[in-house]
């Protein structure tokens, strides 16, 4: 068997392995990823969405961490304006929060903890006068108004894998990591696709970004041994039909502590959560319960005069956050912050504990960082200033893209040019290729989806199945009928020997 030879293996396809590949591929290294599903099946599509700082943080005196996303938020509103967007949101001022003034003085902090360049600063609000105050109980009538930002989870993960991929790193999905074993000045590594197909390589180093994972990945599949160790906390969020009309988010904390989101989705629905409670076993699939369900129904009834209920749940999904164990006493308390751990007893490992999605270009960037000083590369760090694909939008400016689209492709009915405009980007003209109307698309093979952008999706964003397509390359699954997932999969059997 031919064993081929790379500079860094990566294995996990999450945020953080597809920012590591993207970062070391534009430095000249020879990378390849595996993962042993999707890209982003795991917890990088299952987070509230947010590029955030993280204003509750800062009650547990996490100052540097703060800064660190919130420098790091100006830098991804700028990289991909059509995935990412600026997001304002409302906190309703409860009996049992802090007093007005003192979340004003966080709030002042928050804004000052690192420039501003995109978003406009907090205040406060008399909810009466606000939109937002609307659809409200009677009751609150003080509030903050602050700005964060809002991300495409699972298209930020794709995106990043692209970009590593053009700059020449090896993507291989549904490809687990079965054996890696130290020879002589590097790793050797057997991966194993899903077709049973056998890949042997010999890398110079390996980066464990297995997330939820990465401890059971070093205890099991390598000599390694951690000082560090993985929290899992779950996180489940819950989609109903739109709450309101505005385009405001709310950000609430319950009695319990614990915080919870309400933000716009997918323009006709409402995203709330999330729940954060540990999960004690092994990492593996994970999914909502009724207790929790409920709990964000309840929450929602503590503040919005519409009420819901578990019947009015359109879509729930769950996912396993990774974070660096600490010694904190209950879930939300646990810091979101990251530690690399870098194994030298031989040729190098480099293990990633935590971490969230805001700071994962600092972290990757801090990764290859020390990694090219152990295999004598001095290429300088370069993603700060670098385009995601499609992000190259007129002035930065998604309005005015998406106008310029209308005008060139005005046969697209305005759903899907909007939807197509906010996944693709710029690059929207290479999916639609020579189209010059709707029937050039091809069939429908479900709603809003054509034959044409099932192709790209399985040539150019490693798209296998009608899950990848329905939630994570898009959210179409939120409109789809029962048997669009079927109709997708017999699609793709056809065409690609996918399915």
């Amino acid at each position: 068997m031919t064993v081929e030879r790379h500079d860094l293996l990566i294995v996990g396809g999450g945020i953080n392995g597809c920012g590591i590949a993207r970062d070391a591929a534009g430095r000249g290294l020879k990378v390849l990823l595996c993962e042993q599903d999707d890209l982003a099946s795991h917890t990088s599509s299952a987070s509230t969405k947010l590029i955030h700082g993280g204003l509750r943080y800062l009650e547990q005196y996490e100052f540097g961490l703060v800064r660190k996303a919130l420098q790091e938020r100006e830098v991804l509103l700028a990289m991909a304006p059509h995935i990412m967007w600026p997001l304002r949101f409302v906190l309703p001022h409860d009996s049992h929060l802090r007093p007005a003034w003192m979340i004003r003085a966080g709030l002042v902090l928050y804004d000052h903890l690192a420039r501003r360049h995109r978003l406009p600063g907090s205040f406060k609000v008399e909810l009466a006068d606000h939109p937002a105050g609307a659809s409200l109980v009677a009751g609150f009538r003080t509030g903050f108004e602050y700005s964060d930002g809002w991300v495409d989870d699972a298209r930020l993960v794709v995106l990043n894998a692209v970009d590593a991929r053009e700059r020449g790193a090896t993507v291989l999905t549904r490809t687990r990591c079965e054996t890696l074993q130290r020879d002589g000045d590097g790793w050797r590594a057997t991966l194993r696709g899903r077709d049973g197909g056998v890949v042997a390589l010999h890398a110079r180093a390996v980066v464990n970004a297995t997330g939820p994972w990465a401890a059971q990945f070093l205890r099991e599949g390598t000599p390694v041994r951690s000082a560090n160790g993985v929290r899992l906390v779950k996180g489940s969020h819950i989609v109903v039909p739109r709450m309101f009309a505005h385009p405001y988010a709310y950000i609430f904390q319950g009695p319990d502590g614990r915080i919870v989101f309400a933000i716009p989705y997918e323009q006709d629905f409402t995203l709330i959560g999330t729940t954060d409670v540990d999960h004690p076993g092994e990492a593996g699939a994970v999914s909502i319960t009724d207790e929790e369900t409920r709990y964000l129904c309840a929450m929602a009834a503590r503040y919005f005069r519409q009420r819901i209920s578990p019947d009015d749940v359109v879509w729930s999904y769950a996912g396993l956050r990774p974070l660096l164990s600490d010694r904190s006493a209950d879930a939300p308390s646990v810091t979101r912050d990251y530690a690399l751990e870098l194994d030298r007893s031989g040729p190098p490992l480099l293990s990633v504990f935590g971490g969230k999605i805001t700071t994962y270009r600092r972290l990757a960037e801090e990764v290859v960082d020390r990694l090219a000083d152990v295999l004598g590369r001095q290429a300088q760090a370069w993603t700060a200033g670098a385009l995601l694909p499609g992000g190259d939008l007129p002035d930065g400016n998604f309005d005015t893209f998406a106008a310029e689209c209308g005008a060139r492709w005005p046969w697209l009915p305005g759903p899907l040019l909007l939807r197509m405009a906010h996944a693709y980007g710029s690059r929207m003209s290479r999916m639609l290729g020579d189209c010059a109307g709707l029937e050039d698309l091809g069939e429908q093979i479900a709603p809003g989806l054509y034959e044409r952008e099932l192709a790209y999706l399985c040539q150019h964003e490693w798209a296998v199945m009608a899950d990848d397509i329905l939630w994570r390359r898009s959210k179409l699954g939120l409109r789809s009928r029962p048997d669009d997932a079927g109709r997708i999969d017999d699609w793709l059997a056809r065409n690609t020997g996918g399915g």
